[in-house]
């Protein structure tokens, strides 16, 4: 029996109707859980064919069991080697790379310096800031937020310097970023399924949280959203995650990548609305039901193998054909090949 396991927090509706889902399909051989462990022994074999992760961003332990889990031929959605390899700054830099628009954006110094670290540790560190050249470059409206983050935590729009400067002296000794703000017309969120399906959703986080999902949207360009489906495909199989969502603001028909680092997903249904839960419930249950299927994948013990999401033995090499004695000329070859 192969089993897909869950692995979640305080998220209530989305885990659940993932698990029933799965084994409403009664595909034989396949059934899925909630992922249950204990103490992790370092040679504890896997029980899990699949693992849908959901919280171990948040939780170091979890992070580091997953870990051992892909070691031993488990299939992580997401993979946990790159997730914990990312940022957001890197994000915006490959996104610019690949040709998806992103607005400008710059990497600041720690406001504070991280513990265990003193000014000598900042000796290469530029000071005073050149902060005209900031503001230049991004201008003085825009979103200050931290290079590792989410849910909105520690995000400050300001709308000029004065504002900039108390948000900044705000955090602590998180590395942060400032980006322009997109006076958008239109915005989206996606969902990113396998790399391969998007859906759309209409979104304004201007809204209260639970009002930002649009219900009844206007329509749309195609071309605008035929750009957003394949600018999404685009990040998703460069960044490598088989789950995520993208966030793109319009301004003048220019869809902007405003966020995609999002691994775990809202997908709560009080969230989201019916339709879009739906949605995601039925492609990630497909999603896991596939990935159940190849497994288990036998590791290449090789960082580069489990940071590319591709820890599979390498296959064997075939003997070499034997050279044949008499060598063909090239009109036979050809003769032969027609």
């Amino acid at each position: 029996m192969k089993k897909i396991g869950v692995l979640f927090g305080m998220e209530n509706s989305f885990p659940g109707a993932l698990v029933e889902a799965i084994n409403a399909r009664a595909i034989g051989g396949i059934e899925a859980e909630f992922v249950r462990t204990g103490a992790v022994h370092l040679d504890t074999p896997p029980r899990y064919a699949v693992i849908v992760d959901r919280i171990s961003h948040d939780i170091p332990f979890y992070r580091a069991f997953l870990k051992h889990e892909a070691i031993n031929g488990t299939i992580l959605i997401n993979n946990p080697f790159w997730w914990s390899a990312d940022d957001k700054f890197f994000n915006y830099t490959l996104a610019a790379k690949l040709g998806v628009a992103v607005p400008p954006t710059v990497i600041l110094p720690h406001k504070k310096h991280p513990d265990g670290t003193t000014d000598r540790s900042m000796r290469n560190l530029e000071f005073p800031l050149d902060w005209d050249a900031v503001f230049d470059y991004v201008g003085e409206n825009g979103f200050l937020k931290p290079v590792n983050g989410g849910g909105w935590r520690d995000v400050h729009h300001v709308h000029n310097r004065g504002e900039f400067f108390p948000a900044y002296d705000q955090s602590r000794d998180l590395c942060m970023m400032y980006q322009k703000a997109i006076n958008f017309a239109e915005y989206f969120r996606c969902y990113v399924v396998g790399q391969a399906k998007v859906h759309i959703m209409p979104y304004n986080p201007r809204n209260p949280h639970h009002e930002r999902y649009i219900q009844h949207p206007p329509e749309y360009d195609p071309k605008l959203l035929k750009r957003v489906e394949e600018d999404a495909l685009k990040l998703c199989r460069a960044l490598g995650y088989d789950l995520n969502t993208v966030e793109f603001a319009v301004e003048d028909g220019i869809p902007y990548a405003i966020d995609f680092m999002n691994p775990a997903p809202d997908a709560d249904l009080h969230s989201v609305g019916q339709a879009n839960f739906d949605w995601i419930v039925r492609e990630v249950a497909d999603l896991a039901i596939a990935k159940a299927q190849e497994a288990p994948r036998l590791p290449q013990l090789q960082a580069s193998a489990f940071l590319g999401g591709a820890a599979r033995a390498p296959a064997k090499k075939a003997a070499p054909a034997k050279k044949s004695a008499r060598k063909k000329t090239p009109a036979k070859a050809k003769k032969e090949k027609s």
